[in-house]
């Protein structure tokens, strides 16, 4: 019986692997883009009814600019990659919301929500530019549906160990039990989550600079991001962020490649 379920499980996860166009890589995905885009799109139509989405302002309108740039530079980045209809499903919106939290966030599809509460670290186009590009790299690299493939592999994972201790004492199984909880969440939930975020600086940086913006600007808003957050007490192992450190330090590092990328795709007009 536990060789069986070993057998399955593995033969789900080969099963599950996709390559991803716009980061090359191989990924672990239970979920589609056709499973996911509708319950996305419902989420942000009733997240937005819920909220105060802010128009017809000087933000609100800057909002809207930055993302049609970055939406057209992802256009024109893929069809440079070679995979124009990758985002023939998206339904692109970018809305302004009344909330004082610095944050924001792209729901897969293209979802695309901005918090006035960011808009005094964004400060400009170009740091408005290096969140939404950061967000909208999520989508795209289809992080939302690796972290939701994550979670089911880990519940899978589980069960799994239930049935190897199955003839352990109760107490073996506990220390079992515990042990593959903390493994798994710091070996594994905690860095992929950490390298998401990374994997989005990168793609960020690209779209930003195909975009038109200059991606060593971004520098600048992850350092008032920084002094923002005033650091944190977390330790970066136990984080699902890069440290502000580490975070800046590669985006240094990666600027000269998103604007060779760039120059080789062209930038927005």
């Amino acid at each position: 019986m536990k060789k069986y379920l070993f057998l399955g499980v593995f033969g789900a996860l080969v099963m599950a692997c996709a390559t991803n166009p716009i980061t090359g890589k191989q990924n672990l995905n239970f979920v589609s883009n056709s499973e996911l885009f509708p319950t996305s799109f419902q989420q942000y139509s009733t997240f937005l009814s819920e909220n105060k989405v802010i128009t017809g302002t000087a933000d609100a309108k800057r909002v809207e600019l930055v993302g049609t740039k970055i939406k057209a530079a992802a256009e024109k980045y893929l069809t440079y990659l070679g995979h124009s209809q990758y985002l023939k499903d998206y339904r692109w919106e970018y809305k302004l919301v009344d909330n004082k939290e610095v944050n924001a966030w792209c729901l897969p599809g293209g979802k695309i929500v901005v918090y006035s509460g960011i808009l005094p670290v964004t400060q400009d186009e170009s740091g408005l530019a290096t969140v939404m590009g950061h967000e909208v790299s999520h989508a795209l690299a289809n992080h939302g549906a690796q972290r939701m493939s994550a979670a089911q592999l880990q519940q899978i994972g589980g069960a799994v160990l239930d049935a190897a201790t199955t003839n352990k004492s109760a107490q073996t199984r506990e220390i079992f039990s515990q042990a593959y909880g903390m493994g798994t969440e710091v070996g594994v939930m905690l860095p992929f989550s950490r390298s998401n975020e990374s994997e989005a600086d990168k793609i960020g940086l690209t779209l930003m600079a195909i975009a038109g913006y200059n991606p060593e600007d971004a520098v600048a808003f992850w350092s008032r991001m920084s002094a923002k957050s005033g650091g944190s007490g977390t330790p970066e192992f136990m984080s699902t962020h890069p440290s502000d450190a580490t975070r800046i330090a590669n985006i240094k590092a990666l600027i000269p490649e998103a604007k060779a990328i760039a120059l080789k795709v062209g930038t927005i007009k």
